[in-house]
């Protein structure tokens, strides 16, 4: 609920025909995944007939066994589903709003490795992976809430440098200085682990390519890291 109140101030769910006007991507998006929870409910309940995808047994999965890396399988493959049938809608939006599309798609990719492969994710220190990563604790919530990573209205309106210099301190360090370095295995973990090898056409050298040129790719790295990025970068090496 808090998810979508915020979506909600935000404007991506105002009507499409509005002024200013909601977000087709976005809407399109939210269909999928309360599309797919509520089959998984009612099949639950005893409804019978053909799933619509193979993401339902994701979801009946995790009813049945409601844990971390259950839930991510289910919700994340939903999110994916919807991002690689949507791109059309994708590549209409703003370049700002491709590039946190992006980024919102590489945090829930993120936050499930520290849940189910701690060891991709946090290298040494994969033994805090499963707590970091739960999406019942804190942690989990503040890392993945878009609040931190999205700017507050839309359609937006500034150039993405505007964005890039205004960005949440910490979640850029975490961005640059742990998942950047390992973009390329996560995604094609991923794509693994949820059984959607079109993931993989989402990233590209280790640059995410959603709606996005690979000509662009500089906005994937710094020309100057911070300290606080490099170290991070090298604590975290799966070396």
């Amino acid at each position: 609920m808090s998810f979508m109140r915020w979506q909600a101030e935000r404007g991506v769910l105002r009507p499409l025909d509005g002024n200013p006007r909601g977000s087709p991507w976005w809407q399109a998006v939210n269909d999928r995944l309360l599309f797919d929870g509520c089959e998984a409910m009612a099949r639950s309940g005893g409804l019978m007939g053909e799933r619509s995808s193979a993401t339902i047994e994701l979801w009946m999965s995790f009813i049945a066994l409601p844990t971390a890396r259950s839930w991510y399988r289910a919700h994340n493959a939903s999110i994916i589903s919807a991002y690689l049938e949507n791109r059309d809608l994708a590549e209409l939006e703003s370049m700002p709003e491709r590039f946190f599309l992006n980024v919102a798609l590489l945090r829930v990719l993120y936050a499930h490795a520290l849940s189910a492969a701690p060891r991709l994710a946090l290298g040494r220190f994969a033994p805090l992976g499963r707590v970091l990563g739960d999406p019942r604790l804190g942690m989990a919530g503040a890392f993945l809430s878009l609040g931190r990573v999205l700017p507050a209205g839309y359609p937006l309106q500034d150039d993405l440098d505007v964005y890039l210099v205004n960005e949440h301190g910490l979640g850029r360090t975490l961005d640059y200085g742990v998942i950047g370095p390992r973009l390329q295995a996560l995604y094609d973990w991923s794509a693994g682990e949820l059984g959607l090898p079109g993931l993989r056409g989402l990233v590209r050298d280790g640059s995410p390519i959603y709606a996005w040129s690979y000509a662009d790719r500089h906005v994937w790295k710094q020309a100057r890291e911070s300290l606080p990025v490099r170290v991070l970068r090298v604590a975290t090496s799966a070396r």
